[in-house]
């Protein structure tokens, strides 16, 4: 069915920002106009924008949707006293205490936040070490019956023991089959690892070899934490990044989490690859793991939020203003270093174009050049923002409005490939009151079960077997 958005504001795209006033004409799961509303378009179905912003959808290019029962969830062990400890004794629990219901439960929550905040694709990363098999298809059909685009891999890690690792070796395999074989439509694959500090060789070895084989790249944790330095340095005589591009992992281009403690040299085999680096400043900020040296890295960065909701207008804000806090503490020497030559910009419009860089790797994994520009040709991936503008919305002040004025709560109404997914402010494809409501029983559910998992045995160096 063709769709017209009317009377909007559009902007074409974020960066380089280009903003004109349009209708967008929208076809089976294309934009096929954006100007005055063609003849062909008589008897659309109309969506009045007027007044509103119509932007590209956004891309939250790293998260872990199974986190999103995580909300309020209970904690009864010592505080953590570091990152390591905060994955034994937090996540790698959780991860623990997750079954089918539950990973079902969470990836219909993180779908309906994601659209809800104008977030139209999901690049995830799972682990559900005691319900590995079968586990992405849980994803992708929960992300497909929303709407939702998404990328999924799985969190291949040794932390378990060898059998895990190998069974979740073998749900990347199967499920990169399944998407080229049948589909679905709106959903690709990578191949995940966890990070280098819980991967031996053979592990590692083993997804470069899938990747390869498949074409697909890794999907893996860099260098979040120091302790994934030190470990890839005491047992491998290498930095983290460095052992990876021995390993092949940087061919073809993988999608790197985090990169907190990247030095120079490391920084500089990033960009001379095609890997994509993606920066979750909230994450950071909350785990306490330090400042990505941002100035290093280049333009291909991308903006995640690590599993803490989807809302990209509010991870590129902190983005932003850590960035620009992150720039004035290297004159005193306490922040990450900056290479002047590749220091970037702190204005406005440097998170409107690591927005950007999210959309070029999902454009990238889907064959779709043009995804995240509302031009004729490209997938009809859109959000209408509601929100009085103060001031004028040009190329020029669109970055300004984005960081001090915009919010998910503008989010009026979402189309992905085509298909309208919200509409006045509500999904339109689930009643999203009774998934509340279901993901509340199945979060006590969880719960009780996290509370019965003690302290991850994992230890960085050791490989667990079982």
């Amino acid at each position: 069915m063709t769709t017209v958005l009317t009377g909007g504001t559009v902007v074409v795209g974020l960066h380089p920002a280009e903003v004109v006033a349009a209708d967008v004409v929208v076809d089976d799961d294309r934009i096929v106009a954006v100007g005055p509303r063609p003849a062909s378009a008589a008897g659309a179905r109309v969506i009045d924008c007027s007044g509103c912003l119509v932007i590209p959808g956004n891309v939250c290019a790293h998260t872990h949707a199974y986190s999103a029962l995580a909300r309020g969830m209970p904690y009864h062990l010592a505080p953590p006293r570091d990152f390591v400890e905060t994955l034994r004794r937090v996540w790698w629990r959780l991860d623990r205490a997750l079954d089918e219901a539950s990973i079902r439960a969470s990836a219909r929550v993180a779908a309906m936040e994601a659209l809800l905040s104008g977030t139209t694709t999901l690049v995830d990363h799972h682990a559900s070490p005691r319900a590995i098999d079968g586990s992405l298809d849980l994803l992708a059909d929960a992300f497909a019956e929303l709407g939702l685009r998404s990328i999924l891999a799985y969190e291949t890690t040794d932390r378990d023991g060898l059998g895990h690792a190998r069974a979740g070796l073998d749900e990347n395999r199967r499920f990169l089959a399944r998407v080229a074989a049948t589909g679905p439509a709106l959903v690709r694959g990578l191949v995940g690892a966890h990070a280098s500090f819980t991967l031996s060789d053979e592990t590692l070895e083993g997804c470069v070899d899938l990747a390869r084989s498949s074409g697909r790249g890794l999907h893996v944790h860099v260098a979040e934490d120091a302790a994934d330095g030190r470990d890839s340095e005491a047992l491998h005589g290498v930095p983290v990044l460095e052992r990876l591009e021995r390993a092949g992992g940087l061919d073809p281009a993988p999608v790197l989490a985090h990169g907190v403690h990247l030095g120079r040299a490391e920084a500089a085999l990033f960009r001379a690859s095609d890997a994509t680096l993606v920066h979750n400043p909230r994450s950071n900020m909350n785990n306490a793991v330090g400042r990505a040296p941002l100035g290093l890295l280049g333009a291909r960065v991308a903006l995640g939020t690590d599993g803490i909701g989807a809302d990209m207008f509010e991870e590129s804000r902190v983005g932003h203003l850590r960035h620009v806090e992150e720039r004035a503490s290297t004159d005193d020497g306490s922040g990450p270093p900056i290479d002047p030559a590749d220091a970037g910009s702190t204005d406005a419009a440097w998170p409107l174009a690591r927005l950007a860089a999210g959309t070029r790797l999902v454009g990238g994994a889907f064959d779709e050049p043009l995804l995240g520009r509302i031009v004729e040709g490209a997938p009809a991936d859109l959000v209408v923002l509601d929100q009085p503008m103060p001031t004028p919305v040009t190329a020029e002040t669109l970055a300004g409005h984005w960081i001090f004025g915009l919010s998910a709560r503008a989010v009026r109404d979402v189309i992905v490939a085509g298909r309208p997914v919200v509409r006045e402010r509500r999904l339109t494809t689930v009643d999203q009151d009774a998934l509340a409501a279901e993901a509340r029983r199945e979060a006590t559910e969880l719960w009780t079960r996290l509370d019965e998992i003690g302290e991850h045995p994992f230890v960085p160096g050791e490989v667990l077997v079982g």
